[in-house]
């Protein structure tokens, strides 16, 4: 088993999809204020993060829409898979956030989650939109350097 005093972080989740769909330009980290249930059903990994979003309210950041299954041995005091989860920040991280997500129309979504030093953390970006262009673009240049790789590869041999 693990250290829990050690640096090292293991992912529960990632929201792979927040690339493809937008621009992350800036990243935080956040802890979670989470139920017993919910620690160990995100310890097992499972957590899904597909349409969850960051909303602030009343000077509060709330994670929103993310899925944490039931723990498989919880009891009837097991927890809603849907609430919203409070995100632990400090208050001039959460003014700043107010900030950037009121002038500029950036979202703020949640990348991943993960275990640091036996805590469960939960990696936050500011991202803007990605159109349809921008999605075709980044493919065209993703498929560009995968044949570029293949091409280096079979002119080596």
């Amino acid at each position: 088993m693990a250290n829990p005093a050690s640096n090292e972080e293991r992912v529960l989740s990632a929201n792979r999809r927040a690339a493809h769909d937008y621009f992350l330009l800036e990243r935080f980290e956040a802890g979670l204020a989470l139920t017993g249930t919910e620690v160990k059903a995100a310890r097992e990994g499972k957590v899904q993060l597909k349409d969850s979003y960051v909303s602030i309210d009343a000077g509060e950041a709330w994670l929103r829409n993310a899925h944490i299954s039931h723990y498989s041995h919880g009891n009837r005091e097991n927890h809603d898979p849907v609430r919203a989860r409070k995100l632990l920040l400090h208050k001039e991280e959460i003014q700043k956030l107010i900030g950037k997500t009121r002038e500029k129309g950036l979202a703020l979504i949640p990348l991943r989650f993960y275990l640091k030093k036996g805590r469960i953390k939960c990696e936050l970006a500011l991202a803007k939109g990605k159109h349809l262009h921008d999605k075709r673009e980044a493919e065209r240049a993703r498929t560009a350097e995968a044949e570029a790789r293949d091409a280096m590869r079979h002119h080596s041999l």
